[in-house]
């Protein structure tokens, strides 16, 4: 075991956190030293209990952990959700603007251009009592880590950590956010800069992680988990430097042997290099990071209209998305062309698809060469 407050914390033996939406990548990791973490959003309650199951009985009894998205801003917040009233508050714009890319690509979509709850369910679980029905069923499973992938958790969230003996991390990407999640009383913090897949912010990782270390000080020394375009060990070494404790990645297991994502998107990441991602509020309301297709272009042209706030957007986005994946996992021309996915900057240094615990040995003996080369400039 590593001598990091998060193999400590987490009773791991390398202190690499895996963000997947794929069960079979958080077992995989778990078993090779780290630390897999299952994201949950996009699921029922059901479905969660399921895939727990699966993973309690494969796993062996490594640690393992839940991440779930509550944002401290978002429209109805605090209101009971009704997907209805969500639906009506999307413009007949936005659902003709999303028929259009499509049918500029060969796939008729005449069904887009009605505006209906489809798409909702990520709405319900971004909601507190969505996302509270959720963690009822993560904390029946014995998870060691629960992670918020946006904002400050609320205090239900990690009073529900303490009293289940499970750390509660929680992404940020400044200083002052930081800040407010220290005193909030988060574990550990998962500081996430803009090279990162998915939500992200505008700092850079290089910039922010020694940014937050120093922000940090005077309110509590909490472990660090260094996040955004670290996809090798020699860049997690570099992290940790600079203050991390170790490493949260999530882009690059998305091209493992056992990734979720559709081959095509799969084939796409592995060519692509460093600029072709595009950070856009175009898929969620709020920014973050996804490969580069016309569907990224074409929200960011001028004739485009600006993306609703969450949880409207993902209402406009999803069932699009959808029926461009279904087509494309079949075949279709335009569809491939379409097909994205939430990646980041790393995916230039994603050159091949092997497997999870592959991935984690290479971290392994990459941060080791990393070590002694630094060493070596010492004259050790």
């Amino acid at each position: 075991m590593m001598k990091s407050p998060i193999c400590e914390m987490l009773e791991i033996e390398f202190p690499l956190v895996a963000f997947s939406h794929c069960r079979d990548v958080v077992v995989a990791v778990s078993k090779a030293g780290g630390c897999g973490v299952l994201g949950a959003v996009g699921m029922s309650p059901e479905q969660l209990e399921k895939e727990l199951k699966w993973i309690d009985d494969h796993i062996d009894g490594k640690p393992y952990g839940v991440d779930v998205l509550i944002p401290n801003k978002m429209v109805g917040k605090d209101e009971k959700f009704d997907p209805e009233k969500l639906a009506k508050m999307i413009p007949q714009e936005y659902a003709d603007f999303r028929a259009d890319v499509l049918e500029k690509h060969g796939i008729d979509s005449p069904e887009l251009r009605e505006i209906d709850t489809a798409g909702s369910g990520f709405a319900e679980n971004t909601q507190s009592d969505g996302a509270k029905a959720l963690l009822d069923v993560a904390f029946n499973h014995p998870i060691k880590i629960i992670a918020n992938a946006l904002g400050v958790p609320p205090d239900w969230m990690i009073e529900m950590g303490k009293e289940n003996n499970c750390k509660v991390a929680a992404l940020l990407g400044t200083a002052k956010h930081a800040i407010n999640q220290v005193k909030a009383g988060v574990d550990i913090l998962v500081v996430s800069g803009t090279e990162a897949g998915g939500h992200c912010g505008s700092v850079s990782t290089m910039v922010l992680i020694p940014e937050v270390h120093e922000a940090i000080q005077p309110y509590g020394d909490v472990p660090i988990l260094a996040a955004g375009g670290i996809v090798t060990g020699k860049q997690m070494a570099a992290a940790m430097a600079m203050g991390a404790s170790g490493a949260w990645c999530g882009s690059v297991w998305l091209t493992t042997i056992e990734s979720e994502v559709d081959p095509i998107v799969k084939e796409k990441m592995v060519a692509a290099n460093s600029s072709q991602t595009v950070r856009s509020r175009s898929r969620t309301g709020k920014h973050s990071r996804q490969l580069v297709t016309p569907w990224t272009e074409a929200w960011e042209s001028e004739t485009a209209p600006e993306p609703l706030p969450m949880p409207l957007q993902p209402m406009v986005a999803e069932p699009a998305l959808q029926k461009v994946n279904k087509l494309a996992a079949g075949g279709h021309d335009g569809a491939k062309d379409l097909a994205t996915y939430w990646v980041g900057q790393g995916v230039g240094l994603m050159n091949q698809s092997i497997s999870a615990s592959d991935v984690v040995q290479e971290f392994k003996e990459d941060f080791i060469n990393a070590y002694e080369r630094l060493d070596n400039f010492l004259g050790n």
